[in-house]
């Protein structure tokens, strides 16, 4: 299993460190391989893709929507074989 984070980089300082996930681009239960956009997220007026760490099925744990910090869990993918 493999976390799916916001990355504490995105964020340009630490005034603000709050965003929010704009939306996920694959439904919950899908199959994921690495490096495969799965999200976005709006940080200070930007938008960023997160991508999977490594192949398998997402799990889903924030909504759209839902406010992120530096290093927010926001899903899972469990690896499938």
């Amino acid at each position: 299993m493999s976390d799916i984070t916001v990355a504490q980089d995105l964020w340009s300082s630490s005034i603000m460190p709050e965003g929010f996930i704009e939306r996920w681009l694959v439904s919950n239960g899908a199959l994921v391989v690495p490096g495969e956009p799965v999200a976005q997220v709006r940080i200070e007026d930007a938008l960023h893709d997160l991508m999977a760490p490594i192949a398998g099925k997402l799990l889903i744990e924030a909504r759209v929507n839902s406010v992120v910090e530096p290093g927010s869990v926001i899903g899972r993918i469990v690896a499938h074989s």
